[in-house]
């Protein structure tokens, strides 16, 4: 990246930008007090208004036409118009002798003549510096580089150019020399002979401005102009003296008069004519070598005597301004122009020429001498008469529905400058410019300079449309420093013009003026941005390009004291006014009950002073002798009717006339400046007496008592001084009346609140410095630093505002001294300790306060931790792992290097590469394939055990050879239960160690699931979803009918029992888990018969259920049967397991297949029923695997159970001498009828009772041959509990199925009870114990019947089977 050069223009920094809300954007007046204290600070702001803020453009584009200015751009600087200056007096100087200057090069640059020359007279001269050598620290200060003899060129050129000017200056007359003839000059260059241009670029100028700069040594020089002020010389009578070095040639003589006529005024001689030189303004005649220096030759063009020169130098100059242009343009002309203009100069298009190029090139130009760019500016365009951008009522432009907002829209500048808040408001002309908005036509480079608003008023400038207006502005407070910086940097211009600023011609660049301290800030201001300009403060700019833009001026309240003060400054620059301050401040003064407060106070301090200095200046009158008085209406005449001839300050309280001047008046200031006619000649006009003033401003003052009476409080609270300063409630309290009674937000309210929130933020931070407490977000703040705490200390007791906490500061400060003083002895000890450095942080934490000594404390506490943290890691190697070490080595690698951390980080370091050779060694070990032997795991694993750390590999080597011994230990024990062989297996695949044994127990499994696949298919029907252990097992439910024993409600407390129950095998899972956790067949056997028992006791109640259901009952038809839950009808199938009747179509294709079999229905039926031999010759198999299952020991114990079935079988036939059973008929037992209401069913089963025990047994009861039924009287429906003393008995007909008389009619009290029971026990006795079924049926049992205690019957609700089945009832 290229260095800037050193001349090259830094731009200064941005001013402040606000971007308001829609809601603060509301109200213009309110934002800009409200922004003022910031942005006054910088003079200048940019305001950006909301998104969506977009008024319309209402200037008729077509319809504009304007003159434009002028401007050349290195005539704006100041310092550069005074350097043109000085060459144009040195260019008229050497055109009246007949030459031509030219400027030369030293260094191949142009020789700046005007600061050699001002060099040169602070050394004390031309003979000084010579005499003296200074020529060489002139160079330097010219800045050309040492050791090239360029001091002697510098000479050379001085003597030859500026040295015969400055005696000229001087007026040194060497006229009376009698000795002149005998001056020669000896080894005199030629003179170069006189090169004019072919044009002039100016019409002000006259020829002799025009100089060709150039260096003698080159051929080819480049010609510029120079276009500058006339300089300004003094009134003495100067001489000429020719330039020595220049050559000159003898003219002819234009005259022909005798010799003896023309003699020289300084010898009186006639002789050598040929050297006589005849002036061309005066004639006057002078020989060359009486001129001093003489010339050589006589010079070409018009020559000058001294006195002609004198004459012409002492001619009154010019003032600078811009000139107009001679073309009206057109809006759409100039901008053509002004785009054509941007993109030649950069050569390329407009709108990619960056803005900081334009900036520097700018600066640039206004300050080289040998560059003349000429822009031309738009600048004060009235808007009254050409129509302003903005939108106004009964415009040219018509404005749509959707615009209308912003013909009323405060930020309309039309109306800003006349809203109600601004002071302007009664001011009762129209002004174009401050009132009326002006517009703004600009292109690249075209400027306005360096100025203050009149009246020191603000500005607003909004720029509609084009490229970006470039801004420098100073505060307001700056500005004298900025006038003085001017003054002191081109006096020339201000003795001349002394109101040169505010003239808006001149400028100066801004690095300059930050150099000799003033402070200025910039923006770049887009189309759509408004920028305000504050009081008294100077703004300058240029524009990047072709734009539009309008300004006007406004006034706030605070302005007002400002405002008076202008018009002093104006009286004593002899400036006129704009307006009449004083008119303004009365007209408020009568209307003074529509002022607000604030501006009825500002009115009343302003008219204080107005009236003090006008009785003050009347009494001076009658003093003087002024006897007249006249009152005049000054507010009925024009503002340069009224304006004082001495200083054209515009009057209106009062002013003094003289019958001999009419028309003239003078303010009372400059009463001596009238006339020479006596005093008492004079007569003072006055608008108001002093009679009429003092009410109005009483007026004024009772409106603002109430206001002023706060502010004098105020303000007496705020410049208090040391013991009589306020607490912070006061300055509280005053805020809170300035908020209950309404004050408006002025620069008092804001300074009180500032001081206010100043005072409680120090108070705030004080007692957080007091209480220690830090900030918890990270980085909310920056702490102050020890110094800073001192000067906060400081700055405290400078308060506006006492604060009790500056003494305790004081104390605070002394303890953080005292803690530094430790931290450095701490810090200097070799091995300081952990505990002592902490409690040194800990104290720190007392102090928020940037201690220096913090982070070395921080930094020594890290490497004591960590040097503890690995020495408690190597007494404790079970919790060294791999990743401390890791981690211990990166920390101590983010440490400050010290030798203590570099010795522990070398024995961390070696032990990690042994832990981790051997971890990578146990690794590979355990992930081999196939595995190692034990032997070669245990050898690793004994060398590794040696390692002071935690080794996780290695561990788990270690632990594998441990599971591996004891895995081995279990697999030489007895063969468990398959699943234990199978965990066994399993575990035994996991463990990575070659295990000999495994693979014989991986057969072993594989054996057994095969049996387990050929016992499937031996007992397994086709496509059924029971498993092997389901068929084998007794079944653990039957049906939908449970154990006819009852649970005991809830809440209430069932009978304890001290016997110990055996848990209830409920499901298949219970029964598995029950046989896998049984030592030896015996248990399961034990296991198995239970289950048995319990299957036994579930076929007999279903079987008593299904069998009841066929029982004749008044509601037969409502009974469900079959797979289809339909009533009984047709040819009904009976199952002989279950007993349940089924309809034949139902099951047709089952009867089909059951030709020699009983019949069972599919719920009995679950498995197939090979032979006898083929289950022995599996579990044969099974004794061979030598493993034991669940299905194996179901299927052993089915086996026993057949073997038994058969013992008992051939027992009964051989005890009975029954002859051996026939095969059962081809077809199931058939329900051949089915009668609703019959009191009887038939049975077709036709085998013997004690053969159908082999069957039933223990289904039915043994000893039962005869069923007794008692029927006794029902009282109600409800169940109760009845004992009876006495009962009737009547004998009914036995049979293989059991039946009951239902009675028809409940109501019959003679009807005696029966036990509806299907296996009555027909109890006698004394007392009979019933029980009424809760169901749908309401019928009476025995309870010994069913299976009821009398505490049962007492305690819970009972249920008979028959309602179990129809209502869905479960017993709980």
């Amino acid at each position: 990246m290229s260095q800037p050069r050193p001349d090259e223009f830094k731009p200064p920094p941005e001013c402040p930008v606000f971007e308001p809300s829609w809601e603060e954007f509301g109200d213009p007046y309110a934002f800009i007090n409200k922004i003022r204290p910031i942005a006054e600070k910088t003079g200048i702001c940019k305001v950006r208004p909301p998104p969506g803020w977009q008024p319309p453009f209402a200037c008729d584009v077509d319809k504009l036409h304007f003159v434009p200015r002028i401007q050349r751009l290195n005539e704006l600087e100041a310092q550069t118009r005074v350097k043109l200056n000085f060459l144009d007096q040195i260019a008229k100087f050497w055109d009246f002798q007949g030459c031509t200057l030219k400027i030369p090069h030293v260094e191949r640059k142009i020789l700046d003549l005007y600061k050699l020359n001002k060099l040169v007279a602070e050394e004390g001269g031309f003979d000084t510096v010579c005499r003296d050598r200074r020529w060489t620290k002139i160079a330097l200060q010219m800045g050309f580089a040492p050791g090239k003899a360029v001091g002697s060129h510098l000479r050379g050129h001085y003597e030859k150019i500026l040295y015969p000017y400055n005696l000229f200056q001087s007026g040194a007359n060497l006229m009376d020399s009698r000795d002149a003839k005998e001056h020669k000059l000896q080894d005199q260059p030629q003179r170069q002979p006189a090169q004019m241009p072919d044009t002039c670029p100016s019409a002000r100028r006259a020829k002799r401005m025009k100089c060709e700069v150039g260096a003698a040594e080159e051929n080819h020089t480049p010609k510029i102009y120079y276009y500058c002020l006339i300089y300004s010389f003094t009134d003495s009578c100067c001489y000429f003296m020719s330039s020595h070095g220049f050559e000159t040639e003898s003219s002819q003589t234009p005259f022909a008069l005798q010799v003896d006529l023309v003699v020289c005024l300084v010898c009186n001689s006639g002789g050598d004519e040929d050297r006589l030189l005849l002036c061309d303004g005066c004639d006057d005649s002078y020989h060359t070598f009486c001129l001093i220096p003489p010339l050589s030759d006589v010079p070409r063009g018009d020559w000058r005597c001294p006195k002609c020169l004198a004459q012409e130098c002492n001619k009154p100059h010019e003032a600078f301004g811009f000139e107009q242009a001679y073309r009206d343009y057109s809006l759409r002309a100039f901008g053509q122009m002004a785009d054509a203009f941007k993109s030649d100069y950069f050569n390329m298009p407009v709108h990619m020429v960056p803005t900081e190029l334009v900036e520097k090139e700018f600066w640039r130009l206004v300050g080289a001498i040998d560059e003349d760019v000429t822009v031309e500016y738009g600048a004060d365009i009235a808007s009254k008469e050409f129509g302003s951008g903005f939108p106004i009522p009964n415009g040219k432009i018509k404005v749509s529905p959707a615009d209308e907002k912003y013909l009323k829209c405060g930020w309309n500048l039309n109306n800003l400058a006349m809203m109600k808040p601004s002071v302007l408001t009664h001011v009762t002309a129209d002004i174009c410019g401050m009132t009326l908005p002006w517009l703004y036509v600009g292109m690249c480079f075209s400027s306005f300079c360096w100025h203050i608003e009149d009246h020191w008023s603000y500005s607003i400038n909004y720029l509609h449309w084009g490229e970006p207006k470039t801004w420098y502005g100073a505060p307001g407070f700056a500005a004298e420093r900025l006038e003085g910086v001017m003054k002191k940097l081109a006096p020339e211009l201000f003795e001349s013009q002394p109101d040169l600023l505010h003239q808006l011609v001149t400028i100066m660049n801004p690095n300059t003026l930050m150099t000799h301290g003033v402070p200025i800030y910039r923006t770049n201001q887009c189309a759509g941005e408004f920028v305000i300009t504050f009081p008294r403060a100077y703004h300058s700019g240029f524009n990047q390009g072709f734009n539009f833009a309008e300004a006007v001026n406004f006034c706030t309240v605070d302005w007002m004291p400002l405002g008076r003060q202008c018009v002093d400054h104006y009286r004593m620059l002899h400036r006129y006014n704009v307006f009449s301050h004083d008119e303004m401040v009365c007209n408020m003064a009568l209307k003074a009950d529509t002022l607000n407060v604030v501006l009825a106070s500002a009115v009343h301090k302003d008219m204080v002073d107005m009236i003090r200095e006008e009785q003050e200046l009347r009494e001076k009158m009658k003093k003087m002798g002024v006897l007249h008085f006249k009152e005049a209406k000054f507010d009925h005449l024009q503002d340069d009717e009224r304006q004082c001839a001495k200083c054209r300050t515009t009057c209106y309280l009062s002013a003094i006339t003289c019958p001999c001047s009419p028309g003239v008046l003078v303010c009372l200031y400059h009463i001596n400046d009238l006339c020479s006619c006596p005093i008492t000649n004079y007569t003072l006009n006055y608008r108001f007496t002093l009679d009429d003033l003092f009410p109005m401003m009483k007026a004024v003052k009772h409106r603002a008592e109430l206001y002023d009476e706060w502010a004098s409080r105020v303000t007496e609270t705020l410049e208090a001084k040391l013991e009589k300063k306020k607490g912070l409630p006061v300055f509280r309290s005053l805020l809170a009346e300035s908020e209950s009674r309404l004050f408006p937000d002025n620069d008092l309210l804001r300074r009180l609140r500032l001081v206010t929130q100043d005072a409680e933020k120090c108070s705030s931070v004080a007692q957080q410095l007091l209480n220690g407490k830090r900030q918890t977000s990270v980085k909310s703040r920056s702490q102050l630093t020890v110094e800073e705490l001192r000067s906060f200390v400081r700055q405290l007791y400078n308060l506006s505002c006492s604060l009790p906490q500056a003494p305790m500061l004081k104390e605070l400060l002394n303890r953080i001294e005292d803690f530094q003083q430790h931290s450095e002895k701490v810090l200097a000890d070799e091995v300081p300790s952990v505990v002592e450095i902490q409690s040194l942080l800990d104290v720190s934490f007392d102090f928020d306060v940037e201690l220096p000594e913090l982070p070395r404390l921080r930094v020594r506490l890290e490497q004591a931790r960590w040097l503890e943290a690995v020495q408690q890691a190597h007494i404790q190697p079970a919790t060294l792992t791999l990743e401390t070490m890791r981690r211990l080595i990166d920390q101590g690698v983010g440490l400050s290097p010290h030798p203590s951390v570099e010795k522990a980080m070398a024995r961390l370091q070696e032990l990690l590469t042994v832990s981790e050779h051997w971890e990578d060694k146990a690794s590979s070990l355990l992930k081999a394939r196939p595995p190692h032997s034990i032997e070669t795991l245990n050898a690793v694993a004994e060398k590794a055990s040696g390692i002071p750390a935690y080794l996780p590999n290695c561990l788990l080597l270690k632990d594998t050879i441990r599971k591996a011994r004891e895995w081995l230990q279990e697999a030489s024990g007895s063969i468990p239960m398959v699943d234990s062989l199978s965990d066994v297996v399993l575990r035994g695949q996991a463990i990575q160690v070659q295990l000999e044994p495994l693979d014989k127990l991986e057969s072993l499994i594989a054996q057994v699931q095969e049996w387990k696949g050929s016992a499937a298919a031996t007992f397994l029907q086709k496509d059924s979803t029971l498993s092997l252990l389901e068929v084998l097992c007794p079944r653990c439910e039957v049906g939908n009918v449970g154990s006819p024993k009852r649970k005991p409600k809830k809440g209430k407390d069932s009978p304890k029992s001290n016997k110990k129950r055996t848990p209830r095998l409920n499901t298949l899972s219970d029964v598995e888990k029950a046989l896998s956790e049984t030592k030896d067949s015996t248990s399961a056997m034990a296991t198995l018969e239970e289950l048995r028992v319990r299957e036994m006791e579930a076929f007999s109640n279903l079987r008593a259920v299904n069998e009841s259901k066929l029982l004749p009952t008044a509601d037969c038809m409502d009974l469900k049967v079959c797979v289809c839950q339909k009533a009984p009808m047709g040819a009904m199938l009976q199952c002989e397991l279950c007993r349940d009747a089924f309809h034949s179509v139902c099951v047709r294709e089952v009867t089909d297949s059951c030709e020699t079999q009983p019949w069972l229905c599919t719920q009995c039926q679950q498995s197939e029923k090979p032979p006898l031999d083929k289950v022995l010759s599996l579990l044969a198999s099974l004794r061979c695997i030598g493993v034991r299952l669940p299905e194996g020991e179901a299927l052993h114990y089915l086996v026993e159970r057949t073997v038994q079935w058969q013992h008992r079988a051939q027992h009964i036939t051989e005890t009975c001498n029954l002859p051996e059973l026939e095969e059962r008929p081809g077809s199931p037992p058939t329900l051949t009828r089915w009668v609703s209401g019959s009191h009887e069913a038939h049975s077709n089963t036709q085998v013997p009772h004690l053969l159908a025990s082999l069957f039933t047994r223990p289904l039915e009861r043994e000893g039962l041959n005869v069923e007794h039924r008692v029927k006794d009287k029902k009282h109600s429906h409800k169940r109760q509990k009845i004992n009876r003393k006495s009962l009737q008995h009547r004998p009914t007909s036995s049979s293989s199925f059991p039946h009951s008389d239902f009675s028809q009619s409940d109501d019959s009290d003679e009807e005696m009870a029966v036990c509806p029971a299907e296996s009555c026990q027909l109890p006698a006795g004394d007392e009979v114990d019933w029980v009424q079924c809760d169901g749908s049926c309401n019928q009476w049992f025995h309870q010994v019947c069913v299976g009821v205690t009398p505490e049962m019957a007492e305690k819970e609700d009972y249920i008979c089977v028959r309602c179990t089945l129809s209502d869905g009832h479960m017993r709980k």
